[in-house]
């Protein structure tokens, strides 16, 4: 082979191989692009006919509030219609049926992802081991709770990991396979029964090893914890 001939060879590699990139950062970009963004905003209008991955989103987020049963199919049909209404008449909205801006922010602030779910129910796992299952709900109120609470991170992740906040997470317990249970919990706490009025924290006087927790204001007593705000 020539250096010439050789040259050629790489500057065409390298030509082709640029145009490969470009490709691939091109499709990443149209693949997120089409990824529902969390934000009611960019979000898409859907109604009665509407087929693609937002539907299937909103099928999600219907089914974890205990509206919409059916299959999780990406069209929406007239059962999805229905969890709709119920859904814009459970949090004050205009019942039409269309799912528009505003139903997507109230969507997305009542409802939460897979992965939250499953940190949820990891904790509730951990720190509510042998407690009844209304004592399981009320762990993952608490942790609910301080979402809307300005005292505490603005997230599921950031309240969980926050530095101190749960000894299941510092004695790595939050890893280990939580029980059938505490996905039930999780669940029924995300659809509005909080058996402690409204707690913000929750400890085992019997085991509690802060003294500035028991200076909280007591407001439920559910299995071996005590709840307060």
């Amino acid at each position: 082979m020539t250096r010439s001939t050789g040259r050629e060879r790489e500057r065409r590699y390298g030509k082709g191989r640029i145009e490969r990139i470009f490709i691939i950062a091109l499709l990443s970009m149209v693949a997120f692009s089409l990824l529902p963004s969390g934000t009611g905003d960019a979000a898409p209008l859907l109604k009665v006919g509407s087929r693609d991955g937002y539907v299937y989103d909103l099928q999600y987020r219907l089914n974890e509030l205990g509206l919409y049963h059916a299959a999780q199919d990406g069209i929406f049909g007239r059962l999805t219609l229905q969890g709709v209404v119920a859904f814009q008449k459970r949090y004050g909205l205009q019942p039409d049926g269309i799912v528009g801006s505003k139903t997507w922010q109230a969507l997305y602030a009542n409802t939460y992802t897979a992965r939250e779910i499953d940190l949820l129910a990891r904790v509730v796992s951990a720190e509510a081991q042998g407690e009844p299952f209304e004592g399981q709900v009320a762990v993952a109120s608490v942790i609910l709770n301080r979402l809307k609470s300005p005292l505490f991170p603005s997230t599921i992740e950031g309240i969980i990991f926050e530095k101190g906040a749960f000894e299941s997470v510092q004695n790595g317990m939050i890893w280990k396979e939580p029980v059938k249970s505490a996905y039930q919990a999780v669940h029924a706490a995300i659809r509005g029964w909080d058996p402690t009025g409204g707690a913000l924290f929750f400890y085992n006087p019997k085991t509690a090893a802060s003294k500035w927790i028991t200076t909280r204001k007591i407001i439920a007593r559910i299995g071996d914890h005590v709840f307060a705000i």
